[in-house]
């Protein structure tokens, strides 16, 4: 097994030096030192040769992001193999799509990066090209595209992380359903997002099947989140100083968020965080995977970096970067997993996923319908 421990994170020469001795690859990526004149990038019919004389000081994706998914690594490795510097895009993948629309006319990013489903919202939009980039047939065909316009890179599950040692103090147990959380000492100091978030909306439709809920019927979550509102709970995307404070003591997010920050941040103890995957009280499941992914733009700038960035994200090196934070890469069956993930039987006993394409089509009034009901 790879160390993946705090002394790895943070993008540094020497963490990275050490990542590569984990990789066990055959890959043909490009070669480092971003002094080469030409690259070749792409898969199949995609593969093409792109020069170093179009590549800009600083490429734009959106939600690449620092303090999500160990992205600040990623950003630093490839900018020191290439030359080409990934602006820190700080937004949602809601807030990309708003973006898109509101600039269609003159795209200001080479891509889009963020929750899956939302990707193909953009796809269908028509805001995204084809691109095949290089690794795209170890991805699993139900998390990509046909036509090459989205491919997932990783995938994450619902989970909840916890103060233990604020859950001692009141007497409080590890939380294993969403029944759990209803407790006034825990709802009182609760922090989550709104389902305008892909993070949010992977928690709400988590809340919602444990509940007994469908994607036709969201009765579920609505009516619980009404009630955790009601007991103090607070949607917010900025929490993590605050519950590094104690200022909330349980926050809903994903499950690498919570190992991340066990593991690879002094600002908390590690053995002060836990991590739970939540079922329902019922035996439903409660812990939705929800794949992330990418999109080349169309008619965006930059596209030959655009391109290099996301054969560098699916490569196994950029892989195994997202693995350093916990973050399940979708090429995992190529690398090992830390020791430190959750135990296998609480996915199994915990973790559902949905039909993607239903859930593209209905996304836009699930999230509406929601945020209506609970007034958020």
């Amino acid at each position: 097994m790879c160390s993946t421990r705090r002394t790895f994170l943070g993008g540094s020469t020497a963490a990275l030096a050490g990542l590569a001795g984990c990789i066990t690859t055959t890959d043909s990526n490009p070669s480092s030192g971003g002094g080469k004149q030409s690259y070749e990038v792409g898969h199949g019919v995609y593969q093409t040769s792109i020069k170093a004389s179009a590549f800009p000081d600083m490429l734009y994706f959106y939600c690449v992001q620092s303090g999500w998914m160990n992205w600040p690594s990623i950003m630093e490795s490839f900018e020191e193999k290439y030359g080409v510097a990934v602006h820190d895009d700080d937004r949602s993948s809601g807030e990309a799509l708003q973006h898109m629309r509101s600039h269609a006319n003159s795209l200001t990013h080479s891509g889009y990066n963020g929750g899956y489903t939302y990707g193909i919202v953009a796809h269908n939009d028509d805001f995204t090209q084809a691109y095949k980039p290089k690794g795209w047939d170890k991805v699993p065909d139900s998390l990509k595209t046909n036509d090459g316009h989205v491919t997932a890179t990783r995938r994450v599950t619902t989970a909840v992380t916890y103060r233990k040692d604020i859950y001692e103090e009141r007497g409080l147990e590890k939380p294993t359903t969403w029944a759990d959380l209803l407790q006034p000492e825990i709802m009182q100091d609760l922090a989550l997002q709104t389902p305008q978030a892909a993070v949010g909306l992977a928690s709400a439709l988590s809340v919602n099947n444990a509940r007994g809920g469908s994607m036709d019927d969201l009765q579920p979550v609505i009516d619980y989140y009404n009630r955790i509102q009601e007991g103090g709970a607070e949607f917010t995307d900025n929490f993590l100083a605050q519950f590094s404070r104690g200022e909330y003591a349980t926050f809903i997010r994903y499950d690498y968020s919570g190992l991340d920050l066990k593991y690879n941040n002094d600002e908390v103890a590690e053995e002060n965080v836990g991590v739970s995957l939540l079922g329902g009280e019922n035996g439903n499941k409660g812990a939705l995977n929800m794949p992330y992914g990418y999109a080349l733009l169309k008619d965006a700038p930059n596209p030959e970096a655009g391109k290099l960035f996301m054969d560098y994200v699916l490569s196994l090196e950029g892989q195994q970067q997202f693995l350093d934070a916990y973050v399940r890469p979708i090429r995992s069956s190529e690398l090992d997993l830390p020791d430190e993930f959750i135990d296998p039987t609480e996915y199994d006993r915990t973790e559902f996923q949905v039909d993607y394409g239903q859930l593209v089509e209905q996304q836009e009034s699930i999230i509406q319908e929601i945020t209506r009901g609970a007034n958020l």
